[in-house]
């Protein structure tokens, strides 16, 4: 039986938040932002509710229908990143140059106001994000890690990457680890050939797959 996908609504945002929360409590790039298992534990999922909102609102997430694993989707224009300094924003631009710029620091605000690196990493992400063409974005991916390795997240990556070769559409990512690296270069996704190291942290790779032709 295959893997049952649906758009998540409203109504799922606790459960996306939890999700997310537990999938990437032990992630690299997860735990430079937040330092410290128990540090991680009270704070976490404040950066994971910050990241559903802003998919819920712009973009799409996909979930399985028992929960277990969700996609953040983004479309982003052509335009998007055109003219982008590597400290600009966290790629949600209105049009506005001065507010774009100020969103990581409102993110901060809401999420640990003390820790700047939860700033710093949509600063340096944005910093790296291609520009010119439209794509869709896999802005995060988790399991519950009871799940992993059973070909949910290859499933919920798949259903967007059949409708990007229909519609001649990129897409792109940054992979968190070499772990997922690999997984990704199986599904067509490339290196650009320019890594993310985090200061004093760990790398991100990120990558980029152009629409395969039948």
């Amino acid at each position: 039986m295959g893997v049952v996908i649906r758009t998540a609504g409203e109504d799922d945002r606790e459960l996306v938040v939890r999700l997310l929360d537990e999938a990437f409590q032990n992630d690299p790039v997860s735990s430079w932002v937040f330092p410290g298992e128990e540090y991680r534990r009270r704070t976490h999922h404040r950066l994971m509710a910050a990241f559903t909102d802003a998919v819920l609102a712009d973009g799409r997430i996909d979930l399985t229908e028992d929960g277990a694993a969700c996609a953040l989707w983004l479309s982003v224009p052509a335009d998007e990143h055109a003219g982008a300094e590597p400290d600009d924003g966290s790629g949600e631009d209105d049009g506005s140059g001065e507010d774009a710029e100020d969103i990581p620091a409102r993110i901060r605000e809401a999420v640990d106001p003390e820790n700047a690196r939860v700033e710093s990493i949509a600063r340096l992400t944005d910093g790296i994000h291609p520009s010119g063409r439209a794509h869709e974005y896999l802005w995060m991916i988790g399991v519950v890690p009871e799940r992993q390795g059973e070909g949910l997240g290859t499933a919920l990556i798949e259903s967007v990457l059949d409708r990007c070769d229909r519609e001649g559409l990129p897409a792109y990512l940054e992979a968190s680890s070499a772990r997922g690296k690999v997984l990704y270069e199986r599904l067509g996704f490339e290196f650009t050939g320019r890594a993310l190291d985090l200061p004093d942290g760990p790398r991100m790779w990120p990558m980029w797959r152009e629409p395969r032709t039948c």
